[in-house]
């Protein structure tokens, strides 16, 4: 390979071979690339329903950036189970600092004129992202909440407790974008191909 390749995009690429719920047994297994597409897909919603139903002036865009990045650790970590993670304040401490390690990694595979242009989302430095992230950590839980549910509905018994820790983990947050959501949108998961088709809202 040529000193001038950069592995910062192809490493990435290999987040569809991180395997998440590793302790659970899946109907529909689900990657680390599929989560980070699907976390944007609501992120981005929640800003615009932020936008149009709560006077907000979220960046979409941003918004979505930060999603779609969030897990990049995960490339080189794994997705550590929740218990694990969450265990004591001391390993959640120890992850983090893990997790610092891995996006140093990433970011250095980038060539150095580049690296400022993803230091910022990765990392969570830009004081004007607060807000935003807000409202992606809000996606990311919905995301697996609806992963939860789709697995139960499938009649996988072991996402039951995921899907009641989910949902009251969302019942916490204070954010009303995340509440519209749920009350707007979250039913038609559990429809059919063809409920889907004929449902609307007018």
């Amino acid at each position: 390979m040529a000193e001038s390749q950069s592995s910062f995009y192809s490493i990435l690429f290999r987040q569809k071979y991180i395997k998440r719920w590793g302790l659970m047994n899946s109907v529909t297994p689900e990657n680390l690339c599929e989560h980070s597409a699907e976390t944007a897909i609501l992120a981005h919603a929640l800003a615009v329903i932020g936008n149009t139903y709560f006077g907000k002036d979220y960046d979409c865009g941003r918004t979505a950036e930060l999603a779609l990045f969030h897990d990049s650790a995960e490339v080189y970590t794994g997705d550590l189970p929740t218990p694990i993670k969450y265990y004591s304040p001391e390993m959640r401490k120890s992850y983090a600092k893990i997790e610092s390690n891995a996006l140093n990694a990433l970011i250095e595979k980038l060539p150095p004129e580049m690296r400022s242009a993803y230091s910022e989302t990765l990392f969570n430095t830009k004081e004007s992202d607060a807000g935003l992230w807000i409202l992606v950590k809000a996606a990311d839980k919905l995301a697996a909440h609806i992963k939860a549910l789709t697995e139960v509905r499938a009649g996988n018994g072991e996402f039951i407790q995921a899907q009641r820790t989910t949902r009251e983990a969302m019942d916490k947050m204070d954010c009303p974008e995340l509440m519209y959501f749920r009350e707007h949108f979250l039913d038609a998961f559990g429809l059919t191909l063809d409920e889907m088709q004929m449902n609307y809202t007018s």
